[in-house]
């Protein structure tokens, strides 16, 4: 029998598979196939490394790598270890002239300089040019800066933990600035740069030198009531007429 009549008898016998000539051992194990791995993902860029030390520590690093007055301002804007920042309607820096040679430091800002960014803004500013009127001085003949850059909620009085870490700001624009006399505005102002020795009141303002951090020497500080005080008692005006008296005394014989 030839083979094409061999392959018609077996479709008539019913087969429909063709067979190998070899037989087949099915019960072996057939080696699988690998499996396809999925591509694996790029590996996502690490997470920026947590800020470390305190707020003040980090403060005191941010302040001192600032070379002038707009990068501090700046530094001050990006700066994120202070809650007040995320809470004040606007960041109120310093202002004037920063040739004159004197710094007036006032209190927090209020809800004027919260709402326009400027400082010593309305009645405590219109105040202050009052004052300085009366003496023969105006805003653009000394630099202008709050205590702290930020307005506390509610117009409360910084605690003491955010004026410690905003007080490297405040050194920073001394180094920047450096004026050869400081107005403190306020006791909080007053309690911030003088020395411990100096806080009490005095029966008459006087200068106080105080020391400043990164300062060599000191500086002749002039603690004076704060126009949020004078605003509310105006017996207060008595002392600061006085303390004005002596600061144009003193320009007058050491301008």
């Amino acid at each position: 029998m030839d083979a094409f009549a061999m392959l018609r008898l077996q479709i008539e016998w019913g087969a429909d598979d063709a067979l190998d000539t070899d037989p087949v051992d099915r019960l072996r194990e057939v080696a699988r196939p690998a499996p396809i791995l999925a591509k694996r993902p790029e590996a996502v860029a690490a997470a920026a490394e947590p800020p470390r030390g305190s707020p003040a520590e980090r403060a005191l690093a941010v302040a001192a790598n600032a070379n002038s007055l707009e990068e501090l301002k700046a530094a001050i804007a990006a700066f994120d270890g202070c809650a007040l920042r995320d809470t004040a309607g606007h960041l109120v820096f310093a202002e004037g002239n920063p040739e004159a040679g004197i710094l007036l430091i006032g209190e927090a800002p209020g809800a004027d300089e919260d709402r326009t960014g400027h400082v010593f803004a309305g009645r405590e500013g219109a105040l202050l040019d009052k004052m300085l009127a009366s003496i023969h001085l105006t805003r653009d003949q000394m630099m202008l800066t709050p205590l702290i850059p930020w307005r506390p909620p509610g117009g409360r009085p910084a605690n003491a933990g955010e004026v410690t870490v905003c007080l490297p700001f405040l050194h920073r624009l001394i180094a920047l600035t450096r004026p050869t006399r400081l107005i403190l505005l306020g006791m909080q102002a007053a309690n911030s740069i003088l020395p411990a020795t100096a806080r009490r009141r005095r029966a008459a303002p006087a200068w106080v030198d105080c020391t400043v951090p990164g300062q060599s020497g000191t500086l002749p500080a002039l603690a004076l009531p704060g126009l949020s005080t004078l605003l509310k008692n105006p017996l207060e005006r008595r002392d600061a007429w006085a303390g004005l008296r002596l600061l144009r005394r003193t320009l007058d014989e050491n301008p």
